[in-house]
């Protein structure tokens, strides 16, 4: 769950729907300036479901010990902070679940969510709250994780020989970055983050030149990217939400009672130059 606090109550996303508007960002990502990374079809695969696993979990929503939703919030935007508000062991278990959601129908998608749970895990991470025994099974889930990389895309390459090319360190680690850019820019619109920030990674021109990419916020789910990478001058995306009442809750029976009644809303994100 990804929540946005207001003084009435909360507007609550699912993970799977923000990976959802991260790929129809990406879709847009096409210009002679700031070409996408190829395989598009299995690099834009892996964007659209890198979130799949979180989907029994948001049907089901927790509270925090404070009441609140348990979920991705704005003070977490930048630091990348990977465990978000939910204990460390069903965190490790959603992320598998989340490579395995595409081995067998996209391998090559599946090596590049395992590259960013990866990534999640060690580079936005603050591993220094874990026990002894957290810190064990981190390291074990971080090995299987690239162990499991190279499978995939062992995997992917003998189904479809064409992804050979696409299987140098270099062009893995664009796609990789592209997701994370993409992942980035719509928890930074899902939280409606207030201030300019940029994309995760620098991004490529056309001359190889890598470039920050910034998201600045204009107002009213408005932003203004610079430099501007995608295809079209102004492009709309939604993403659905909920708007639950109430600051805190009692208990999660109460919690999920509201967010069951809740009436689902389309919230509309504008991009522009």
């Amino acid at each position: 769950m990804i929540r946005i606090e207001t003084p009435e109550g909360w507007w609550l996303m699912g993970h799977r729907d923000h990976a959802r508007l991260a790929a129809a960002f990406g879709h847009h990502w096409s210009t002679k300036d700031f070409p996408a990374p190829e395989p598009r079809k299995e690099v834009l695969t892996a964007i659209t479901h890198h979130d799949d696993a979180w989907v029994e979990r948001d049907s089901e929503p927790e509270l925090t010990p404070e009441g609140r939703p348990s979920a991705f919030t704005k003070e977490l935007v930048g630091t990348y902070d990977a465990f978000e508000e939910i204990d460390f062991y069903a965190y490790l278990k959603v992320r598998g679940q989340a490579t395995e959601a595409q081995a067998d129908a996209n391998p090559y998608a599946a090596m590049l969510i395992s590259m960013h749970t990866e990534s999640l895990l060690t580079n936005g991470a603050d591993l220094s709250t874990l026990t002894e025994e957290e810190r064990v099974a981190h390291g074990e889930f971080i090995a299987g994780q690239q162990k499991r990389q190279k499978e995939l895309l062992a995997e992917a390459i003998k189904r479809d020989p064409s992804l050979e090319p696409y299987s140098t360190p270099e062009t893995l680690r664009r796609a990789f970055e592209f997701l994370q850019a993409c992942d980035s820019f719509s928890l930074i619109t899902c939280v409606a983050f207030p201030t300019s920030i940029p994309l995760q990674h620098l991004h490529p021109d056309e001359s190889g030149a890598r470039h920050e990419i910034k998201v600045i916020p204009l107002g009213d789910n408005c932003y203004r990217l610079e430099p501007y990478p995608l295809d079209e001058e102004k492009i709309s995306l939604t993403v659905p939400a909920r708007f639950v009442p109430g600051n805190t809750f009692e208990n999660v029976e109460a919690f999920r009672s509201a967010f069951s009644v809740a009436q689902e809303e389309k919230i509309t994100i504008t991009l522009t130059k």
